[in-house]
Parts: structure tokens; C-alpha cells; sequence
């Protein structure tokens, strides 16, 4: 057994035997233990992905984390796609995947991540879970991805806002809106985006307020309205190409579920 400890501590250094050193890591990944999953797996493979370390090995580890977001066990699917995003970042990067490879991981992730049930951010034996920010980030950087087009990126952020607006009993408690917006805005940012695709997945929105009624607000609706919010700041404070359209249309919903909310801008 390697001594992670030791690699961390000496700046993630890599080890002899560099196959069975990530074995070993992924191995590590799925771990019920969040100091050997989070702590030690998550932390070196990141890092070595980041530096290039794997560069050779995305293909191969990219496919063992689309298997295993089918793995029994929670923990195993939700940082599955901390890895996938980094690895499709270090592809924006450096240009070592293909397009098929993208587009093959981005189907299992919204498959998976559009049907996970367990959503909790935070368990008290496990650590942290996260399968919406994790899933976020994912998307995130799968939007952002050079290796998908324009479409296929707006096609993302209606995935994005389905999984916000599927029916949970779940309050997002752990900044998960914050993480979802965060995703969006680096899709977002695309400058081949159309005025259209920079705000169409507001349907999806326009179609859960529309069942609204009274009595006590939904989860969902208490996750949207999260989202709305920190996306309208984000989108605000940033130059977009389509920015006074999206923050625009941003309030518009905003001032539909809460009227203090300013319609227009003065």
C-alpha cells in the first residue's frame, strides 16, 4: 500500500509503479471513509490530472468513472464526476481526447445524474456526498467543453435546470444552487450562444411555476428559486455575451414568484 499521506505531504509526488499507484487511488475513490476518499483519492488524482501526470490514462480512467456511476454505493457515484470534469477540463487544456470520448461521457452523465435519488449534500458517516454541486461541476465543465457545439452546450444547461426542477423532497442546504449557477455561467459565457439558447431552458422554469399553488413552497421550487438568484448576481457581475437578455429574463421569474423582486432595471 502507498503511502498517501506521504505522496500529499510531498506535493503529490508520483510514485514508482504509476498503474497500480492509480489502482490503488480509484480503488480509494469509491471508499466509504471520506479521509482515504475525499481526503487522500480525490486530492491526488485531481492533482495529478491537473499537472498532466495521467495524461495518457484519461481515456481508460475516464471510462472506469462513467462505470461507476452505476456503482451500489452513493459515494461512488458522486465523485465519479469530480474526476470526469477534470479530466474534460485538462482536454480543453491540452487536447488529448476526442469528441466521441466527450460526447460517450456525457451521455452517462445525464443519464445518471438526471435519475440519482440520493441527493443529500453532507452525511455525518460518509462526509460529503453532493451528487447536485458534484453533478453540476461536471456539467459545468462538459458545457464549457470545446468539444461539443454550440447546441449541444445549450442542450446542457436545460439538463442542468431539469435536475433542479425534478421533484425532491431534498432543500438544497450545502451552497448547491451556488455550484449549479457557477456551472451555468461557464456555459453560459460561450460566445456562439444565441440570445435564444442563453435563456431557453427558462421553459423548463416557466413550466414548474406554472403548477404552482398555495400552501407550503416545494423543495423544487426553494432549490429554482436558489439557482435564479445566484445565477442573476453571477450573470451580472460578468460579462456574457448575452448578459442584459439573460439577467433580464432572470428577473422576470424572480418578480413572478416574488414580487419584491424588481421586474426591470431602473
Amino acid at each position: 500500500m502507498t503511502d498517501w499521506d506521504a505522496v500529499i505531504k510531498d506535493d503529490f509526488s508520483v510514485p514508482e509503479g504509476l498503474a497500480a499507484a492509480v489502482d490503488e487511488l480509484v480503488a480509494m475513490l469509491a471508499a466509504a471513509d471520506p479521509a482515504i476518499r475525499d481526503g487522500q483519492a480525490y486530492e491526488v488524482l485531481i492533482t495529478w490530472i491537473r499537472r498532466g501526470v495521467l495524461d495518457d490514462r484519461l481515456t481508460a480512467l475516464g471510462g472506469t468513472m462513467v462505470a461507476r456511476l452505476s456503482h451500489a454505493d452513493v459515494q461512488a457515484r458522486t465523485f465519479a464526476p469530480l474526476i470526469l470534469a477534470a479530466e474534460v477540463e485538462r482536454d480543453a487544456a491540452a487536447g488529448l481526447l476526442d469528441a466521441a470520448t466527450v460526447r460517450r461521457w456525457r451521455d452517462a452523465f445525464t443519464a445518471w445524474w438526471l435519475t440519482e435519488s440520493d441527493l443529500r449534500g453532507w452525511d455525518d458517516d460518509l462526509g460529503w456526498l453532493h451528487a447536485i454541486a458534484h453533478g453540476a461541476d461536471l456539467g459545468g465543465s462538459l458545457g464549457a467543453s470545446p468539444r461539443l457545439t454550440a447546441d449541444e452546450a445549450a442542450a446542457l444547461l436545460t439538463v442542468i435546470i431539469e435536475r433542479v426542477v425534478a421533484p425532491t423532497p431534498y432543500r438544497y442546504a450545502h451552497m448547491e444552487g451556488d455550484r449549479v449557477a457557477r456551472a451555468m455561467i461557464r456555459i453560459l459565457a460561450r460566445p456562439e450562444l444565441t440570445p435564444a439558447q442563453a435563456t431557453g431552458w427558462l421553459a423548463t422554469v416557466d413550466r414548474l411555476f406554472a403548477t404552482g399553488g398555495p400552501g407550503p413552497v416545494p423543495a423544487q421550487v426553494a432549490n429554482v428559486l436558489d439557482v435564479l438568484t445566484a445565477l442573476y448576481v453571477m450573470a451580472d457581475r460578468q460579462p456574457l455575451p448575452h448578459r442584459p437578455a439573460i439577467t433580464d429574463a432572470i428577473a422576470g421569474r424572480l418578480h413572478f414568484a416574488f414580487p419584491a423582486y424588481p421586474a426591470t432595471r431602473d
